[in-house]
């Protein structure tokens, strides 16, 4: 593919809600661009070619799609709407220079509309709204425009008006050009006059759009202000400035799936986002004196790995934003992150599925690699001669785990090999094994989000994983002290096994301790040499509690008396005899069952307080306070056991409509209530009698 001039390049996200029809606006601006011949639909488009975005009918995964439009090179990087694949919404973000974000004709600016462009305005992207699927029944560009204002602020301007008619989108009046333009039967565009009907809310319109571009130069405001006319060409380059600077949200139509306004859509991209030579670069070292480093598109080449695709036939893919240089297929690239240069190899364009040889990757562009050895998503690649690091790329921490595990039993490796494959490819998910229930977790953001992944590893590694929910890692201990002799004896002729011992066992008060021993023996009524068996004995004992098996902590064991046979005594026999001394002294020491309890901090609106509140306190939790966030609504810290918060994350979504979030952490173990621990413990000795 031709390579272009960094100031010929634009790098654009398409980011909204889920089903606002960003993936169809991204087909209909390759058929227009004639990258296409038609358009698919539900599934088979460029940038939806995973098999579970086929199944799905929605975007998984972000996707590069390159065009080019009078004579400008355009990535467009398509985002999945769905907050389960918000990684993704972060990798697309950290490629692209500006934003188109994409708003429902009929629905208006939701829940996506309202975190893309906190997004955007957090990063310094700049942003256009596109208010899609102007050919539905009911679709109504005055409402859409009145509520993103009331959302947003008078910073966001329309700069064409739709012209209707019936329930056709026809076409529409340029409000930078003052003109109109009607679309034929292909999308294609002809000059016409302004209807009579809209000449005044276009004219009233435009004022407010050419005093929002003036306001960005002193000339021009000084211009406006004496009531001189401006140009067309001095309100897009104002507008082009107002924009880079955020200063100015346009608002434009399409019906994407006609398509209709694509042209206009397409001309606006290269009118009003800015070049790649004027993006903002993300913070970046030199990789030796870690002092900031001011990069040049002419210099050496540095290039930072914003995604990792796992192919099971073209292997991994990485795929770069170069900020500097250029990279060929016989440069090998230095990867300061790791301390290892990569071999050199052939360099692509994306687009979708599909990788596209060039020459080179210049400054400005995206492209990929195959098969990179060492390098990971976040990683930077650069000359070895001038090694840089870019700032690492921050993901949101996974909040729900479930239990996984091979179908097919002898499956298990090839399981957890794919799932670290997996995760080379998505920063969001990981595996963990818990120690006390032997659980593998998987983690990530959402139920949808682990089903997908298990999905993946079925359709890229034919190999079939299954969920559940994962085993609370309960544990007990006692709340009173009691006493027990522990005797072992074994005679079957010859040697015997000879071990007594007497335990005193009581609430150990040192939360940095599981356990602790206390050898009180005098007069060697118990040798020394059989002092460590004893406590091992205990160890092993205490790894099955005597309510429902689930580990012991917080003992003390004093061991104060015992018998020995100078013949028969052996370590196995104070083994025994401090397992059974425990089993017998802690059934009468007030067992209790103990379970995980987590503080969460919950960013909630501030209209769902009182049912984020009420349902903490439904799940056995408490609220400890609340805080203003610096973003807008209230942060709750609460405290709830572990066994009630599994799927809380779906939940949360649920009775905020997708804006809550929140973050946990284990606090500590508290007793279960009686009530609860009873179930428990009835439903652990069923299983052990199925066991048995």
């Amino acid at each position: 593919m031709e390579n272009y001039s960094v100031d010929k390049i634009r790098n654009v996200g398409i980011f909204g809600h889920g089903g606002e029809g960003k993936t169809m606006i991204t087909e209909a601006m390759l058929y227009t661009a004639g990258v296409i011949d038609r358009m698919g639909r539900d599934g088979e488009t460029v940038s939806d070619y995973d098999e579970e975005e086929k199944k799905r009918s929605q975007s998984i995964s972000m996707a590069v799609a390159p065009l080019t439009w009078k004579n400008t090179k355009i990535n467009f990087v398509d985002a999945p709407g769905d907050f389960d694949f918000a990684g993704e919404v972060v990798e697309a973000m950290a490629l692209v220079d500006s934003a188109l974000i994409v708003v429902g004709a009929i629905s208006g600016p939701i829940v996506g509309t309202e975190k893309m462009m906190s997004m955007c305005k957090k990063a310094n992207k700049p942003r256009m709204i596109v208010v899609n699927q102007m050919d539905k029944e009911n679709a109504n560009f005055d409402k859409v425009v009145s509520e993103i204002r009331a959302k947003f602020g008078s910073s966001a301007v329309p700069i064409m008006i739709p012209i209707m008619q019936g329930t056709t989108f026809a076409g529409y009046v340029d409000i930078v050009a003052m003109d109109a333009k009607m679309f034929d039967a292909k999308g294609g565009e002809k000059k016409v006059e302004i209807p009579g009907d809209m000449q005044d809310a276009a004219q009233s319109i435009r004022e407010e759009l050419v005093e929002a571009a003036a306001a960005v130069d002193e000339e021009l405001m000084m211009k406006f202000f004496d009531g001189e006319e401006l140009t067309a060409e001095e309100v897009i380059t104002a507008l082009a400035t107002g924009i880079e600077q955020g200063e100015i949200t346009p608002i434009c139509a399409t019906a994407a799936t006609v398509p209709a306004g694509v042209v206009t859509l397409l001309n606006n991209v290269v009118n009003y986002m800015p070049s790649a030579d004027k993006a903002v670069i993300p913070a970046v070292k030199d990789a030796k004196t870690g002092e900031a480093v001011e990069l040049k598109a002419d210099g050496k080449f540095a290039a930072r790995v914003i995604k990792t695709v796992a192919d099971p036939f073209k292997g991994k893919i990485t795929i770069m934003r170069v900020y500097s240089g250029k990279i060929t297929k016989d440069f090998s690239a230095h990867n300061p992150n790791k301390g290892e240069t990569e071999k050199s190899g052939a360099v692509y364009v994306l687009r979708g599925k599909d990788t596209l040889d060039t020459d080179a990757i210049t400054a400005g562009d995206i492209g990929a690699m195959a098969k990179l050895q060492y390098t990971e998503t976040g990683d930077t690649l650069c000359d070895g001669a001038a090694p840089v690091q870019f700032e690492d790329l921050t993901f949101a921490a996974p909040c729900i785990s479930l239990a996984v595990s091979a179908k097919k039993q002898g499956e298990e490796d090839k399981v957890f090999s794919g799932l670290r494959r997996l995760m080379e490819e998505d920063p969001t998910i990981d595996i963990e094994k818990n120690a006390e229930t032997s659980d593998v977790l998987l983690r990530g953001l959402g139920e949808k989000h682990l089903d997908v992944t298990c999905a993946k590893l079925k359709n890229k590694f034919k190999v079939e994983a299954v969920l559940a929910d994962p085993r609370i890692p309960y544990r007990e201990t006692i709340r009173s002290s009691a006493e027990a002799e522990g005797k072992h004896k074994k005679q079957s002729g010859g040697a015997g096994q000879f071990g007594v011992v007497q335990m005193r066992f009581e609430p150990l008060h040192d939360e940095e301790k599981e356990y602790e021993f206390v050898n009180a023996i005098v007069g060697g009524v118990v040798p020394k040499e059989f002092i460590p068996a004893v406590e091992k004995g205990l160890v092993e004992a205490m790894k099955k509690g005597v309510l429902a098996g689930y580990p012991m902590i917080g003992v003390k064991a004093t061991l104060y008396d015992g018998k020995y046979h100078p013949v028969d005594s052996k370590e196995v026999a104070f083994k025994s005899a401090a397992r059974l001394s425990f089993k017998a002294a802690c059934a009468k020491a007030s067992p209790v069952l103990t379970e995980p309890v987590y503080s969460f901090e919950i960013h909630v609106p501030d209209d769902n307080m009182g049912d984020v509140m009420g349902d903490m306190s439904r799940r056995r939790g408490r609220v400890l306070g609340m805080q203003p966030h610096p973003d807008g609504g209230q942060v709750i810290s609460a405290e709830a056991p572990l066994s009630e918060m599994f799927k809380y994350a779906t939940d949360l979504r649920s009775m905020t409509q997708g804006r809550g979030s929140f973050t946990m952490e284990l606090v500590r173990y508290e007793d279960v209530p009686q009530d609860i621990a009873k179930k428990i413990i009835e439903n652990a000795k069923i299983e052990e009698e199925e066991d048995d």
